[in-house]
């Protein structure tokens, strides 16, 4: 995920009607969505009850396995700030075992390690196939959970309740439940697909994939695209991410003349505090207005703005020597970022002076993956989802994933999870997905993976 640097992101819960035999349910599934209850329905208990399973049977208190497996996958506390890797690791290993290919840890920082399992195409020389996914998941508030958010509640409606549920442990189980299917049925394709296994993608991906992309082994790995994470889509669309708004953090200092409490002191950085935050704060409004006045824009399409932290001051009654402001800011491709920095310069000039910033966190890089018809990658894979009758709605992602790594290096990389008729609630209380929706996205993987791993070589590679 999803990654929000803020481990924020607003989130809607809709639901709406869905249909058989409209590229999301099989045709044997009975299962729709009631969208005035809000729930899933046509599912029938386990015999343990709402704590112990739910949804479709497979026979008398069992389910799918590949359910099974990520429900496991989902108790794994892999949880920040102490995720606990170690465990991730193991259960990789055993699942690389279980698939019979080898798997290779590749420590980028001290504790952190990039578990790749790699599937040898019949051509290893042409540009390999990645699928990545993260392992590691955001804090919980349990108290505001109906079910322990790592127990992998499954309720009457097969819904799935669990941290990373949506972000990103289902992708991760249904790359590896896609690549058990087509292993099984004697499938081989002319390119080599790697899977990988990312730490810290939550906290910024610094100890993760901004470090691995740097590292030979990642150089060896022969890239030609790559597969992230998406998000989930309330409509029956799958929404598909082809780039990243650039996330800026940046701090505002303000200092100004001390003083006793009781005095009207001039030139105060409190007041040149409340000159910054308003300018920000008012341009926030601006592009707020923006994207609730027009049906073209998503959130993808205008910069955000928000006000996280403000520190200054030593007691009640001393008129500070310095406070500073901190502000996350996300912002889309068609910002001219050397324009919008002299904006944020022009604002602390304002405000008054010796006002000044930095950045904790500054990108610059507006790589986008093509989604023309021309492109072989997005051809292959948009063809493939036009087989499966799949609508793609194409976006922007409005936070930021290990995707815009991979993009820095010039490689082409989509963002995808195949979760339509979902709310979205990755990094929100009571994180879930139904299973049926889980088990729809490994078919999606299983067209998908073979016409990536089978694009003809491309110039260069003959």
């Amino acid at each position: 995920m999803i990654q929000l640097l803020t481990c924020v992101y607003e989130k809607t819960a809709v639901y709406h009607h869905c249909h058989i035999n409209d590229g999301f349910l099989p045709e044997n599934n009975s299962m729709c969505c009631d969208s005035v209850k809000g729930q899933w329905i046509g599912m029938l208990p386990d015999k343990d009850g709402p704590n112990g399973g739910g949804g479709v049977l497979d026979g008398p208190g069992t389910e799918d396995p590949s359910v099974t497996l990520f429900r496991e996958y989902l108790r794994l506390k892999t949880v920040h700030p102490e995720p606990d890797y170690d465990a991730a690791l193991r259960f990789l290993e055993r699942i690389a075992a279980e698939l019979a290919l080898p798997l290779k840890k590749v420590e980028v920082c001290p504790g952190r390690v990039i578990a790749i399992i790699t599937w040898v195409g019949s051509q290893p020389e042409l540009k390999s196939v990645v699928l990545n996914s993260h392992t590691d998941v955001v804090p919980v508030y349990e108290e505001h959970w109906k079910h322990d958010p790592f127990a992998a509640v499954k309720d009457e409606h097969g819904n799935i309740y669990g941290r990373g549920s949506q972000d990103m442990k289902c992708v991760t189980i249904q790359y590896i439940e896609a690549i058990r299917r087509l292993k099984a049925a004697g499938k081989r394709f002319s390119r080599t697909i790697h899977l990988t296994f990312v730490p810290d993608e939550e906290v910024g991906g610094h100890k993760g994939m901004e470090t691995f992309v740097k590292h030979p082994e990642f150089q060896k790995l022969n890239i030609g695209f790559a597969l992230d994470e998406g998000l989930a889509n309330p409509t029956n669309a799958y929404t598909v991410f082809y780039g990243e708004k650039n996330p800026w953090w940046i701090t505002v200092r303000c200092p100004g003349s001390p003083g006793h409490g009781s005095r009207f002191v001039e030139n105060t950085a409190a007041e040149k505090l409340r000159r910054v935050i308003n300018s920000f704060l008012e341009f926030r409004e601006k592009e707020k207005h923006r994207l609730d006045t027009s049906e073209c824009f998503t959130l993808g399409d205008v910069t955000t703005v928000n006000m996280t932290m403000v520190n200054g001051g030593v007691a009640y009654n001393v008129v500070p020597a310095e406070m500073d402001v901190s502000f996350d800011l996300r912002i889309p491709l068609t910002v001219n970022l050397q324009e919008f920095e002299e904006k944020i310069k022009a604002w602390c000039k304002e405000a008054g002076e010796d006002v000044t910033y930095d950045f904790a966190q500054k990108h610059m890089d507006q790589n986008c993956t093509s989604t023309e018809d021309s492109d072989p990658w997005w051809h292959a894979f948009s063809s493939a989802c036009k087989a499966m009758n799949v609508t793609l709605k194409k976006e922007i992602f409005p936070a930021a994933t290990d995707s815009r790594f991979i993009r820095e290096e010039g490689l082409p990389a989509i963002g995808f999870s195949p979760m339509n008729l979902t709310p979205i609630l990755l990094h929100d209380h009571n994180e879930y997905l139904n299973e049926q929706v889980f088990l729809r996205g490994i078919q999606v993987y299983e067209r998908l993976v073979p016409a990536l791993a089978s694009v003809p070589p491309l110039s260069g590679e003959e």
